[in-house]
C-alpha cells in the first residue's frame, strides 16, 4: 500500500534515477524528429510477479506528462513468458528516453517480488512468516520492502530507527542481555525489542528479560523444535520466535515446519535477479 512516505521516496527515486541516466540531456533520442509520436508495448519474457508500476509511472511522469500508460495486469499479479503489460504512447523521444530508467525499476522490484513468492511457496501449509532484513541495495529500502509485500512477504524494520534489534556485540556493550533490554524498554517505551541469541541459554535470560521477540540465531533444528516447545510450556512471558541464519531455498522447509513465527531471510533482497522485460515501438501514433 502506498503512504505519503512511499510517494517522496518513488519521486525521489525516479529524480535521482533520470539524473544520473539524462545528465545534460539524451543525445540519441534528439535523432528523432521531435514532433514523432509513437507506441510502445511492454512484455515480461518469463513467469514472474510484477512490481514497481508507480515507479515506472513516475519516470514518464516526470519526462513527459503527455505520455499515457495503459497497464494490463494489476501489481503483484504472477504473469506468464511473452505476457503484455502495458501499453505507451506518446513522443517518440520522451518513450526511448524513460525506456531503461523505467524498465531498471520494473525488472529490479519485480524480481525481489518473484524471489519473495518463490520463497512463500516453499512455506505453504505453515503459519511462518517470512521476512526480510536491511540488506537491501542502497538507496532503494523502501522500495524494495514494498516488493517484499507484493510478493507476499513480510517486512522486518525498515531501519535502525524504528525498532531494537540488539546483537552480540550490543550485548557485550550494555553489559549482558538483561541490562540491553532493561536500557531498550526504559529508552523508548513502546518500540519493539528484539533480542538476537546464539544458546538456549541466552534464549532463558532474554525471555526472563522480557524481549518482545527473541531471533534465534543459527541454531539446529533440533533445537529449534526444543526452544519452540519450552516457549509455549513454560509459565510468564512468551516471546515471538524468529529463526535466522543459514536460511536457503533447501534448509527453509525444514526450519518453518519447527513452528517458530518468523523466519529472516536476507535474500529476500540482496540475492534477486532481475527480470527479463521487453520493450518495442512498434507502430507510429497518427
Amino acid at each position: 500500500m502506498k503512504t505519503p512516505e512511499l510517494n517522496d521516496t518513488i519521486n525521489i527515486n525516479v529524480q535521482h534515477a533520470l539524473s544520473e541516466d539524462i545528465g545534460s540531456g539524451d543525445i540519441t533520442a534528439a535523432l528523432i524528429p521531435e514532433q514523432q509520436q509513437a507506441i510502445a508495448r511492454l512484455i515480461c519474457r518469463e513467469q514472474a510477479i510484477i512490481c514497481g508500476r508507480p515507479w515506472f509511472d513516475e519516470v514518464f511522469r516526470q519526462i513527459d506528462p503527455t505520455v499515457t500508460l495503459e497497464w494490463h495486469i494489476e501489481e503483484g499479479e504472477r504473469v506468464k513468458p511473452d505476457q503484455l503489460l502495458v501499453t505507451l504512447k506518446g513522443s517518440a523521444r520522451s518513450l526511448l528516453t524513460g525506456e531503461r530508467a523505467a524498465m531498471n525499476f520494473l525488472q529490479t522490484l519485480s524480481g525481489t517480488a518473484t524471489r519473495c513468492q518463490q520463497y512463500l511457496d516453499l512455506v505453504k501449509g505453515t503459519s511462518v512468516k517470512l521476512l526480510d532484513t536491511r540488506k537491501t541495495l542502497p538507496g532503494l529500502r523502501l522500495a524494495q520492502k514494498y516488493a517484499v509485500a507484493q510478493g507476499g512477504c513480510h517486512n522486518h524494520r525498515v531501519g535502525l530507527f524504528d525498532a531494537f534489534l540488539i546483537k552480540e556485540n550490543h550485548i557485550a556493550a550494555c553489559g549482558g542481555i538483561l541490562q540491553a533490554v532493561e536500557t531498550a524498554k526504559a529508552m523508548a517505551p513502546g518500540k519493539p525489542v528484539e533480542i538476537e541469541v546464539e544458546s538456549l541459554d541466552e534464549f532463558h535470560q532474554a525471555r526472563d528479560a522480557g524481549a518482545d521477540r527473541i531471533m534465534l540465531d543459527n541454531f539446529s533444528l533440533t533445537l529449534l523444535k526444543e526452544t519452540v516447545e519450552l516457549n509455549k510450556t513454560l509459565p510468564g512471558h512468551r516471546p515471538e520466535l524468529e529463526a535466522s541464519g543459514n536460511v536457503t531455498e533447501t534448509t527453509l522447509p525444514d526450519i518453518a515446519a519447527t513452528g517458530v513465527d518468523y523466519v529472516s531471510i536476507g535474500a529476500l533482497t540482496k540475492h534477486c535477479g532481475a527480470v527479463d522485460l521487453s520493450m518495442r515501438l512498434t507502430e507510429t501514433a497518427d
